[in-house]
């Protein structure tokens, strides 16, 4: 690791002598100060827990510590690891990266020595909020530890933004006083990087007349959209639905946030003024990002499958979307014939098919962009030329925005822009094929062409290799759809690429980039190599699997150029701390953005955000009012108490035989699988004990009587549609006495099973509601309960134990689906019993007098009418019992009619 920079000190120092937060401007290095503190608690002395972390964060910090010879290494506690044998790993002292669920669970049983505890460092802080598990650790090891020490990292400052006195709120769950604020135009910062800023050349590509006019008809129609979304909602913040925020990314949380409590009042209308804006969006997207023919490709299936599909989105007959449509198609191809230029202006109205369409000239309009990129290279390649006195050829980094656009630089750089063009545009439009079928054939083999793998990395391709081979089969007979073409949310638009439509060809970089000759070891294997020597390669800023995978790969390739193909605000500040962290090596990074676009405007944006967040954060700051309390290593801190008016507290204080009565410690069995949710952490706060053990009938025992099996909304669905809800009621029907099936529903979404236009007049097999209704028929004994949230959970749990008995564990962990040990009350077979009730004249009076005087229901059949009017009471019901066992049904039947 390269040597700390002076406000990394600053920042270290800071947070050593005194627990706090610090939040960090992004890509300042918040992993490399908390790398720091991993090497310093790198000790068997004590033990320190990390909290908030990925498997793939873990595995980077191990690598990073191992590469700089620490001795002992920070462990992973996993369910690998058994329950008996944790103890002992923690003993051990050191470092422990341990998941959320399982810390909650050893710190309940008491299977983690807390007060040996030395501290707990917590990972991406913005995240913890009250009800999170993260949280319920932090209480957790607060109340049973006085003196450790709890220090937090974030570098999510805009996470802060939203929310009354959120940062406040975060602090309080910490535990902290102390809150340490490091932006990017902090002074140390700022003075520090400007003396050891890197060569910055900024290339503003000018887009082309066409895209221009395409960008301008996007915008106005998005502008139109939020008008009406205005309009239909006048409840909605208007300053969060301008056009500046609504080509951000984080536009679609924003809409999700105001929109998903009220989103099954809402109309047609508005919803689908929402699925409008995130195709406009990424429309915008698919415009700077790639080629014309993927531009083009996007627009026709929108405008196939509105009318395959009959969705009828206003936008498509707007004049701005009709200007679009011709620039869109004038960039890929022109019609010279006169006749022919009106037919397709005519197609704009009518359906044209294919067949019929006069013969197109190709234009082929080349993405100005990648003649940037091209000048780049060979400025890069003449100066390496004449590179002698810096120490030879400098290597090259190309960072672009997601792993398609790379696929597509590396078609571009080794096959020309006319020949990817051309050929890109023969495999979606000449042969039928489309591109989604494409890009699932081609992505690996364009990867592999320009790097070997070894070990690890090379599995991992061969295994996602025949993944990728295995989807396409399934999807050769599809038609395209619009969800396909557009993939998933901006968010994760990396995430998944193996399902967009790019089409790469295998054949046209062999001729730059032989295999044999460039062989990589890289531990990233996202990366494209193109050139050996100099050695060039393009990686992905989003996307990748590994969240490290191009730190990675700036320190083990120490390229001298860097291209940024696309501007992303993390990466731009990480290139910062890689120059300062290299003082007198030279690093050269070319800018390129297209001028007076809206990928430049979204960079602008995202700069003014955090600024902003970090302004607001300081004022914050300035006016917080702190309790010295807050840390809670005294008993003076309420958030550790838990709750004011605790449910131990008995209601009756009358006094018998001159002694207070005892009140008695409230307890609730809870399943270890239910310690992913929240509910188990505000059921602890209301002052009620929690036993963590497996359970096998049930997620809650409240008293010996009551059990609780909670659905959250998808959870139910998925158990109603196969099966395993009416498993669990049986069981629960069977062994106790006030089964109950909880609904729990997300506070942050609508408190409603299904939308107003969802519902039924009939019975459907497929309806959630007539499902839920056939389920309480089933089980006459089973209660249903509806919570808008976890907190209300909490609390009807808590009104629901009031003067009951405690449950017992060891009966809870003995009753099994296949348990032998049944109820004094259910001690028949369960099967001839519902038989039984189904019968006329059974009811659920008189079928236990029945089950006490017949052993079976082959005896019951042999009794006669005078001794079931004996048994049953009732002549009545003797006589239709009597009559449903022996007379044929033809005879009954005609009875029936008679009775009539």
């Amino acid at each position: 690791m390269a040597a700390p920079l002076e406000h990394e000190n600053q920042i270290f120092l800071d947070l050593f002598h005194q627990d706090g937060l610090v939040i960090c401007a992004r890509g300042l290095g918040i992993d490399r100060i908390l790398l720091r503190f991993l090497r310093l608690y790198c000790e068997p002395a004590g033990l320190v827990l990390v909290l908030n972390t990925s498997r793939a964060e873990e595995e980077y910090f191990i690598d990073q510590l191992r590469a700089d010879g620490v001795v002992h290494l920070p462990r992973r506690v996993t369910n690998e690891i058994t329950s008996n044998s944790r103890y002992e790993v923690y003993t051990q002292g050191g470092v422990i990266f341990a998941t959320s669920r399982i810390l909650v669970v050893d710190f309940l049983t008491d299977r983690i020595p807390s007060e040996l505890i030395t501290g707990i460092l917590v990972y991406k802080a913005h995240r913890i909020i009250e009800s999170c598990q993260e949280a319920f650790i932090l209480r957790l090891f607060r109340q049973k530890n006085k003196k450790g020490f709890i220090k937090a990292f974030t570098d999510n400052a805009t996470a802060f933004s939203t929310g009354f006195c959120q940062v406040e709120r975060v602090m309080r769950n910490l535990f902290v006083r102390k809150l340490y604020l490091w932006p990017r135009f902090h002074i140390a910062v700022n003075s520090f990087l400007e003396k050891h800023k890197p060569e910055v050349v900024e290339i503003h590509a000018s887009m082309t007349p066409a895209m221009l006019a395409i960008q301008s008809s996007i915008l106005d129609i998005l502008n139109a959209c939020l008008r009406e979304l205005k309009r239909y909602n006048p409840a909605l913040e208007v300053e969060d639905l301008s056009l500046e925020n609504a080509i951000g990314k984080p536009f679609d949380k924003t809409i999700r946030y105001y929109l998903d409590p009220l989103w099954h009042q809402l109309g047609a209308k508005t919803k689908s003024l929402v699925q409008d804006l995130k195709i406009l969006r990424t429309l915008l997207q698919y415009l700077s990002q790639y080629d014309c023919v993927t531009f083009l490709n996007l627009l026709e299936s929108l405008r196939a499958t509105e009318k395959a599909f009959g969705q009828n989105s206003g936008w498509l007959f707007l004049d701005s979307s009709t200007s679009m449509f011709l620039n869109a198609r004038a960039r890929v191809y022109c019609v010279p014939d006169d006749k022919a230029s009106k037919k397709r202006k005519a197609s704009e109205k009518t359906v044209v098919k294919e067949e019929k369409e006069p013969k197109k000239e190709l234009v082929l309009e080349s993405n100005p962009k990648w003649e940037a990129l091209r000048e780049v290279l060979k400025e890069i390649e003449s100066e390496n030329d004449t590179s002698e006195a810096l120490g030879g050829p400098g290597q090259v980094l190309i960072c672009a925005s997601d792993d398609r656009t790379c696929a597509q630089l590396k078609e571009y750089i080794t096959a020309g822009a006319e020949a990817f063009l051309t050929r890109l545009y023969t495999k979606t439009f000449g042969k039928g094929e489309k591109v989604q079928d494409l890009w699932m054939k081609d992505r690996e083999a364009v990867k592999l062409q320009g790097k070997t793998k070894t070990g690890k990395g090379t599995h991992a391709k061969k295994a996602k290799a025949e993944t990728a081979s295995k989807q396409n089969k399934n999807k050769k007979k599809q038609e395209l759809t619009l969800t396909q073409m557009m993939g998933k949310t901006e968010e994760n638009m990396g995430e998944e690429e193996d399902c967009k439509d790019l089409s790469s060809s295998q054949e046209s970089s062999m001729g730059e980039s032989n295999p044999e000759e460039l062989q990589l070891n890289l531990s990233s294997d996202a990366y494209y190599g193109i050139y050996k020597k100099p050695l060039t390669i393009i990686h992905p800023l989003q996307g990748c699997s590994d969240p490290y995978a191009l730190t990675r790969v700036l320190h083990e390739v120490e390229p001298r150029y860097v291209v940024l193909y696309d501007a992303e605000l993390t990466f731009v500040r990480q290139l910062e701390i890689y120059k300062a962290s290299r003082p007198g090596k030279p690093l050269r990074v070319y800018f390129l953005v297209y001028g007076g676009s809206t990928e430049e405007q979204r960079y602008l944006t995202s700069l003014r955000k955090e600024k902003e967040a970090f302004e607001k954060l300081i004022r914050e700051k300035a006016n917080m009012v702190i309790p010295e309390e807050r840390e809670g290593r005294d008993e003076t801190n309420f958030d550790l108490v838990r709750d004011a008016t605790p449910a131990a507290v008995s209601t009756d204080t009358r006094k018998a035989g001159g002694q207070e009565q005892k009140s008695v410690q409230q307890t609730i069995i809870v399943d270890m699988r239910e310690f992913r949710s929240e509910l188990p952490s505000l059921i602890h706060r209301r002052g009620i004990d929690i036993e963590p053990i497996t359970l096998e009938v049930g997620d809650y025992i409240l008293t010996p009587d009551i059990c609780v099996e909670r659905k959250s909304i998808s959870d139910l669905i998925g158990s109603l549609n196969n099966g395993r809800l009416y498993t669990q009621c049986i069981s629960m029907t069977r062994y106790y006495k006030r089964p109950i099936l909880l609904i729990e529903f997300d506070p942050s979404k609508s408190f409603s099973l299904t939308s107003r236009s969802f519902l039924h007049q009939e019975i459907s097999s497929n309806d959630i509601t007539s499902k839920l209704t056939l389920l309480t028929l089933h089980f006459p004994k089973l209660r249903i309960l509806w919570c808008p949230s976890p907190h209300a959970t909490a609390e009807l749990f808590e009104e629901l134990k009031q003067n009951r008995p405690q449950p017992d564990a060891a009966v809870a962990t003995a009753t099994t689906a296949d348990s032998e040990i049944l109820p004094e009350s259910d001690k028949y077979n369960p099967g001839p019993q519902d038989f039984l009730l189904k019968m006329p004249g059974v009811n659920a009076k008189n079928c236990r007098a029945v089950m006490n005087h017949v052993k079976s229901i082959a005896e019951l059949v042999t009794l006669s009418q005078d001794k079931l009017s004996e048994i049953l009471g009732n002549v009545v019901n003797a006589k239709q019992l009597y009559d449903f066992i022996h007379l044929p049904y033809a005879e009954a039947v005609s009875r029936g009619k008679t009775k009539r």
